[in-house]
């Protein structure tokens, strides 16, 4: 953690990668095991292409009950000590949490690689709904939502499995792998595109770090392992690096 502390102290360009064990303890469910659950549905069978075009009523009920969900979620202790880094020169922030929590707390610089539950776009698309617009009724007075353009469906601003990283997100996180510091919390480093940027960091030269508590996929290669959760870790290593 000390070791970890100076590194962020001295660093010109710190980038920081967060995935779900990040929200875990405002209350936002883990998209993998148990409690990711609902209705007997696994996340993985609903955010897809193609369960919306099978049902997307059931698609956008499971949405509805997340942003319901989220709305009552706060940010927590590992929220705030990033939105603390975010405000200083060469930060970056690459999350692929959908849920907003990061912004709600403050922390500037965001790149959202899995977009933003409370974005909205036209699901034909239709030439003025293919841009996102926010929100964030709670709860949607129309299930599913429609397009205030064309009157189609309207379809979750965020990326469903089998769909690429939009271009803009990507190439951000991509520049924010050229950095001395890169800083993985709470993902389970198998969710490839983002899973890679790790090792491109590392490529570049940058001191690498995981915070997670349990040993993922990444444990292997970085310089440092930290076996905390994030809202217990992040505290933490901040008054260190104030310290510093």
């Amino acid at each position: 953690m000390r070791e970890l502390a100076r590194r962020i102290s001295a660093a010109r360009r710190l980038t920081i990668v967060t995935g779900a064990g990040v929200s875990a303890a405002s209350g936002v469910p883990t998209f993998r095991g148990p409690q990711g659950l609902w209705k007997s549905f696994r996340p993985e069978d609903l955010a897809t292409p193609g369960a919306f075009a099978r049902d997307p009523q059931l698609v956008w009920e499971w949405y509805d009950w997340r942003r319901k969900l989220i709305d009552g979620c706060q940010p927590n202790a590992a929220h705030h000590a990033i939105a603390a880094w975010s405000r200083r020169p060469g930060f970056a922030l690459v999350t692929q949490n959908v849920d907003g929590l990061h912004e709600r707390a403050g922390t500037q610089h965001v790149v959202r690689y899995h977009g933003s539950i409370w974005n909205l776009r036209c699901a034909t698309p239709c030439e003025a709904g293919s841009r996102e617009w926010e929100d964030r009724t709670v709860p949607l007075p129309c299930v599913p939502p429609r397009c205030p353009h064309c009157g189609g469906l309207a379809r979750p601003g965020v990326v469903w499995f089998g769909e690429g990283i939009p271009e803009e997100a990507a190439r951000a996180a991509q520049a924010a792998t050229a950095c001395d510091v890169f800083l993985s919390v709470g993902t389970s480093s198998v969710v490839y595109p983002a899973a890679g940027l790790l090792v491109e960091a590392k490529r570049h030269g940058a001191f690498t770090a995981e915070i997670n508590p349990e040993s993922t996929a990444a444990a292997g290669i970085v310089d440092v392992a930290i076996a905390m959760t994030a809202e217990d870790a992040l505290p933490q290593l901040h008054r260190f690096v104030e310290s510093e």
